[in-house]
Formats: C-alpha cells, structure tokens, sequence
C-alpha cells in the first residue's frame, strides 16, 4: 500500500485543523487568554506538525514546528500575547494554508513566503522570549521536535527513548505500512503479536505525542497505544492501565524521577490523551466522509426514481379513468409515492449543510478589512445551524465576502464620526441565515450611515443612466447593482472600481435568488439574499396556458383568482395592472409573452395567479391549475440554451418536457417587447376595460 493513499485525508483534517485555528485565533482575548483556547490552538499545529513530517511535506513541518514552540510559550505563560503578536500567528496559518494547497496541487510552496515568516517568527522569540527556536530537521527519519522549555533534555534527546508501540485491530496492509513508517521515526528493535494486538519496540528520540499525531493520519486514535518502556520492561503508564505499580520490576519501581521525566511527562499525555479518546472516538464513528460527486450521483438517480413514479401515477390515474379498479394497485402506488418522497427527503438532507461553514470565515474577513480601514466592528452572526444545499453554500460565500466588505467600507462610519454623532466608536455587522417557505433568507446589515437616495441618483445621471425622481426606493437602490457603478470618493483595496456588486447580483440570480436592499438614511442598510434551499428539486405549480404545460416555483406563489371587469385598468403605454385588496398588480399574459398558439385570450376567462419575484408581485394570467407536485430539475443552459423568461426544465409524468418559468424574467421580457413596439397579439380584449389610470 502506497503512503500516498492517505494524502486526502490528511489534506482534509489538515484543512479542518488550519480552521479550528483560525477561529481560536480569532476568539481569543489577549488580555485574558483562555488556556483551553490555547491548548486547542497548540494541538492543531501539533497535529498538522506532525503529519506533514510523516508524508514529507518538509516546509509545511518547518513553517508548524517554528509556530508551535512560539504557541508552546504562549501556552505556559511564557510569552504574552498582544494583538500584533496574534495577527502574525494568522498570517502563519494563511501561509501553511497555501503550502497545503501548494501540496495537494503537487506542487512546491512559495519558498519566499515560507522564509519571510519563519523569519518573523524567530524574530518574536528573539524579542519576546530571548531564544532562538530549534530549527526542525529535514527528513521525517531526521525531525526532532523541539521540545517544550520545561522539557529540554540534550542527552536524554541525542539516546532516545524506549516505547512500546502497541497496534489494536489493525489488518495485515496497514500494519506493514506502519511499521514501515515507525521504522522512519526511530529504530524498530523488535515486533510481534497478532490482528488483534501487534506490539512494536521502537527507540526514537521523537515524543510518544508525535508519533501518535502522525499515526492518526492513518488509522484511528483507539487504535494504537503508546507506552515509554526501558530495557527491563514497561513503565507505569496511564496508557496501559492494567499494569499495576505492585507488578512492576523493582528497578522500574524504584527509578529516580529525574530519570523518569520524560517518562511521566509522556505517561501524563497519554492520559491526557486517554481521557479525550473516548469522546473523539465516539464523534467519528458517527459520521463518515463520501465523495461529493457519489452524492451528487445518488440524487440524480433518486431524481430518476420520482420521474418513473410520476410516469406509473399517471398511467394509474389513466387506468382509474377507464374504470378499471384495483385496489392493490392504487395502495401500492401511494406506498411507493411517500416512500420516495421519504427518500427524496433522506438524500438531499445528506447535501445540506449549515450556515456555519459560511459563516465561519467572515470573523477574519471583518478583522482585516477594519483593520485596513481603521474602523471598529462588532461582527454578529445569527442562525449559523440554518442548513443550506452544499452547491449554494459554495457559491454563496463570494457574493457574501463582496456584500461585507461593502458595509465595512460604504456603510458604518469611522469611529470619531459615529461618536460625534451619538452613535457607540464599534459599528455592528450582523450576518443572519433563517428559512422563509421553501428559501433560505440571508441577511447583511450594518448599523452604519446608509443609503443616500439624491446622492445615489446624481451619481447614476452622471454616469448617463436613465433614472427618474419619481422612482421608488427599491428602484434607486437596484442601481447599485449596475456595472460600473460605485459612489466611492477613492479607489481603496477595499472598493471603489465599480466591479463587484454587480457580479453579487448575477451570481445569485444565476442561483435562482434575488438580492434586495432596504435603507434609512443615518440608521443603516439590510441587504437580503433570498435562495432555494437547493437546485435539484422543485415543489411546483403545474400550469396549462394553451396546449403547454409550465411550472411555476411554488415558493412564489401567493394565490390565485378569477378576474373580473372592473378590477382590470388599461395604463398609459399598453399597460394591465389588475386592483386585488387595493393594491394595483402589473398583469403578465404568459400567452402573449412567450407567444403560446390556441389559449384563452378573454382575461375574464383566465385565472390570474398572484406571484412574487424580486420583492415585486405580479399577476399571471393561465389557462387552467392542474395542481401541485414536485419535480426534478434539469439545467436548460446546460442541455440547450439560456431561454428568456425560463429558468429551468423539468420531465413530467407522460415523459414531456415541461418549462420552468423564471417570474421578473418573463416581467422583463414582456415590458421588452412592448418597448420595441411588437404589439402582443389580442391586446386589444383588455381596451374594453376601464382607461382611466387607478388613483
């Protein structure tokens, strides 16, 4: 077996590890440093440490090896943190991030990089400490972990210690491959024993914990034991509990302490150790890591599973109409029916994820971008357990980054500004995630100055945009959103080009969401992202408009309703608004709109379906409701072209095509045409309709 085989694993608990870090980093309160949080902190890059020797990942090893002795002093005491001091611990981990990419795309690490900060972090031991840190070897054979300064033992360390290394249910492959690589980290003096327990004598002048760190890249933590022996036999240790003191050697029994530090300091971490596997072993057992694309696979076919229970519905439905009864049959298709919702249900819960891991990176984010702009932010961060599908969560996190650093720079004030003004030095950030029907609502607000409306309008007619007084509000702060489009004095590392908001909102849209701004003046700005909580299925509105069946997004359904003459007004420009509860919707014939042949043109004889998109409602004019069902979807783009008015398709139950109808797209498309001049066909059914405009 090829040592090669664990690369993956070790580059994901690696990841998990580097992220642990940071957010420890980031919590941590350098007045009042908590132990636990630095232990945690030291352990991760014990850890890393430790598996980046195993697999020969020399700069990774010499870059961890520096920053867990400065962590080590920090740890005990013997350092104080400052600010500065945890900004160059960050920056340490960004650059092990990269030398961890650098790896996995098998390539070498910027040597630059990795020099600059290792030479930053002796100066801080040199500074703070007034030590030179130990410089790891080169070679996992040659690593001698510096060891901690309450430790340091040169003679001790040049010998080597004695440990019984004992392997627990570990099959023949991965035994050979372990020894293989103890055989790289000491000298193997002896081995014997069985699957069951296989013991290996092994001199090394590495500590008990660092063998252990890179033999749990390997295999699990209950599965090895590690216990400081000498030429007479084990050592008391709380590694082997069922040696007792009294069956100990008299030699062993009665060995000075001075010569049994080492001894007992690894004896203590094995306990330490022991005490904590149980719960890690626990966790572990409870989960297990599956590639993505097998996901991906078994949701495609679960996807398949519902349209052949779609097809069979149908036909039994058809066989009900020729008055075919059967009993069996129809209890056997309503079992089938919940059982593969149930699954559908099942499969794609193994997709979401919680907002956590979105969530989670935004804490540094904030801290740099205030850092750069000298600001104070208080980041709060709400619904972070609110799952989201794994492919939204992914794309999700840019338009985010984008959306927070605009707040930081457009929207809460500088310090000496917001108290002059009666407002606390430290602006708040709020990042919140909670589900609204079947979306996800995502939040970004500030406490800061908000959105000059007149300012925003006099930078929109400079640029030449057609904009108007007369707008509404949502109006004039979509313009944000346009290309080129920025009200920054300066260009800044922040912002300030004009590229990025106008990216968020293609990127959300492109995920069938919508992005929308609210504001006060001098309170702050709320900016939405509302999302599907998944791209691949679809609870839906089955629609007739002519002889063609459409889907509507359930989600964007609020009724619907039969219309009558006087509640339908012709406007100024071909216009339809329909009046429902005093509010006046714009009206969307979809048969006009994407041209349908053989459909109901009196508006009186339709049904109107009350929809919203983009935070505007809309009423849609049908043929017939045929009921609500859930479909799969499949990507237009992808398998033909990007249609307007059509976000997706989906394969109905009799194996036709039916189209998923994007609502502001056919908005858009229907104002086009009318602005172009293409008269829409049976236009006229609506002139005998009041002309008056609705007051």
């Amino acid at each position: 077996m090829d040592i090669a085989d664990f690369f993956d694993t070790f580059f994901e608990e690696a990841e998990e590890l580097l992220s642990d870090m940071e957010q420890h980093l980031l919590e941590l309160d350098v007045d009042d440093p908590d132990s636990e949080q630095l232990n945690a902190i030291f352990r991760a890059a014990h850890s890393i440490k430790g598996g980046a020797g195993t697999f020969g990942f020399t700069v990774l090893q010499k870059t961890t090896h520096i920053l867990e002795n400065l962590l080590d002093y920090a740890r005990k005491g013997e350092l104080t943190l400052r600010a500065d001091l945890v900004d160059t611990f960050l920056e340490a981990k960004d650059i092990m991030h990269e030398q961890l990419d650098a790896y996995r795309s098998e390539e070498e690490p910027n040597q630059e990089a990795f020099e600059r900060i290792c030479q930053v972090l002796q100066q801080i031991a040199l500074d703070e400490i007034g030590e030179q840190l130990d410089a790891p070897a080169v070679t996992a054979a040659q690593t001698k972990a510096s060891p901690a300064p309450a430790d340091r033992d040169d003679a001790e360390s040049s010998e080597g210690a004695h440990l019984l290394v004992a392997l627990l249910n570990v099959n023949e492959k991965d035994r050979i491959l372990l020894v293989e690589e103890l055989e790289q980290l000491g000298d193997v003096l002896a081995q014997s024993g069985d699957e069951k327990r296989y013991e290996v004598t092994l001199k090394s002048s590495d500590s008990a914990d660092d063998i252990e760190a890179v033999m749990c890249f390997i295999i699990e933590p209950d599965q090895i034991s590690i216990t400081a022996i000498d030429s007479a036999g084990p050592a008391p240790s709380a590694a082997q509990p069922d040696v007792s003191q009294a069956d100990a050697p008299a030699d062993v029994a009665e060995k000075p302490a001075a010569s049994t530090s080492k001894a007992s300091s690894q004896a203590n971490s094995a306990n330490s150790s022991a005490k904590e596997k149980p719960k890690k072993a626990v966790a572990e057992s409870s989960s297990i890591r599956v590639s993505v694309d097998k996901v991906d696979q078994i949701i495609n076919l679960v996807g398949e599973l519902i349209i052949t229970q779609s097809m069979l519905d149908q036909t039994v439905s058809d066989l009900e109409g020729q008055s075919v009864g059967n009993s069996s049959l129809q209890n056997g298709m309503s079992l089938l029916q919940r059982n593969a919702r149930d699954l559908q249900e099942a499969v794609m819960s193994i997709r979401m994820i919680p907002m956590e891991f979105v969530f989670s990176r935004f804490p540094r984010v904030v801290r740099d971008t205030a850092g750069k702009l000298g600001k104070e932010i208080e980041l709060i961060t709400e619904g972070k357990s609110t799952e989201l599908d794994k492919s939204l969560v992914e794309r999700i996190t840019d338009p985010l980054t984008h959306l927070v650093r605009n707040s930081l720079d457009h929207g809460v004030e500088m310090p000496d500004v917001r108290e002059a003004i009666g407002k606390p030095r430290v602006g708040k950030l709020t990042l919140s995630a909670r589900h609204q029907g079947g979306n996800i609502l995502i939040e970004v607000r500030d406490d800061g100055a908000g959105i000059d409306r007149d300012r925003l309008l006099a930078k929109a007619r400079e640029n030449g945009m057609s904009v108007s007084d007369n707008m509404s509000d949502d109006d004039v702060f979509q313009l944000i959103f346009a290309p080129g489009f920025s009200t920054a004095k300066e260009v800044t590392d922040v912002s300030g080009r004009g590229v990025g908001m106008d990216v968020v909102k293609r990127n959300i849209q492109s995920m069938g969401g919508r992005v929308e701004i609210q504001s006060k003046l001098g309170e702050g700005t709320n900016t939405r992202i509302v999302l599907p909580l998944t791209l691949a299925i679809l609870d839906g509105m089955s629609i007739k408009v002519g002889g063609e069946t459409f889907i509507l997004p359930l989600s964007t359904v609020l009724e619907s309703l039969q219309p009558s003459k006087d509640e339908m007004y012709a406007m100024a420009g071909d216009d339809v608004v329909i009046k429902v509860r005093d509010e006046y919707l714009p009206v969307i014939a979809i048969h006009e709109v994407l041209d349908v042949e053989n459909a109901i043109t009196d508006p009186t004889k339709s049904i109107a379906v009350i929809v919203q998109g983009e935070g505007r409602r809309y009423a849609m004019l049908v043929d017939e409701l045929v009921g609500q069902q859930q479909v799969v979807v499949k990507n237009l783009e992808d398998n033909y072209r990007k249609v307007p008015g059509i976000s997706a398709a989906t394969i109905l139950g009799d194996g036709s095509v039916a189209l998923i109808l994007d609502i502001t797209g056919l908005h858009r498309l229907s104002r086009y045409k009318k602005e172009a001049g293409k008269k829409v066909t049976n236009h006229h059914n609506f002139k005998f309709y009041k002309e008056a405009e609705p007051s």
